[in-house]
């Protein structure tokens, strides 16, 4: 089923040192900046905006990934306890590196991750996702 993602009202643009959140109903779209490293702590007020705004819900994450940067894979246990609700979480690259290092982050994150080459796409495969476990419950 193809979604109408021009129908998506965005919430809420949040700017932080990292890079920007932008939240809709059911998902979040994060845009971080160049160079930047994400750790579990450096990630706690993303975390506590996320954690907030869809409580037990469930939702979707896209990392629109215009920018390079890391994410310290050590700390990939704590981001799987952290979001019980996060349901889908898409990647949006285009480049060769990116999807190798979206293959690597495969082996540590328990989420169910797929990449995309738009963002369009990804916002459908996620609200997909999310709509069929708000349907579960």
């Amino acid at each position: 089923m193809k979604i109408d993602v021009s129908s998506f009202n965005m919430l809420m643009e949040y700017e932080m040192k990292m890079g920007k959140l932008y939240f809709y109903e059911d998902f979040v779209v994060a845009e971080f900046n160049e160079g930047v490293h994400i750790t579990f702590d450096n990630f706690s007020e993303s975390r506590t905006l996320i954690t907030s705004i869809f409580e037990d819900r469930p939702f979707g994450f896209i990392a629109h990934r215009k920018n390079n940067y890391s994410i310290n894979l050590t700390d990939a246990t704590s981001f799987n306890k952290s979001f019980p609700n996060l349901k889908a979480y898409a990647v949006v690259c285009n480049t060769l590196f990116g999807k190798g290092i979206f293959e690597i982050e495969n082996q540590f994150f328990n989420f169910n991750r797929e990449i995309f080459k738009d963002l369009e796409s990804a916002q459908n495969w996620v609200i997909g996702i999310v709509n069929s476990e708000k349907e579960l419950q």
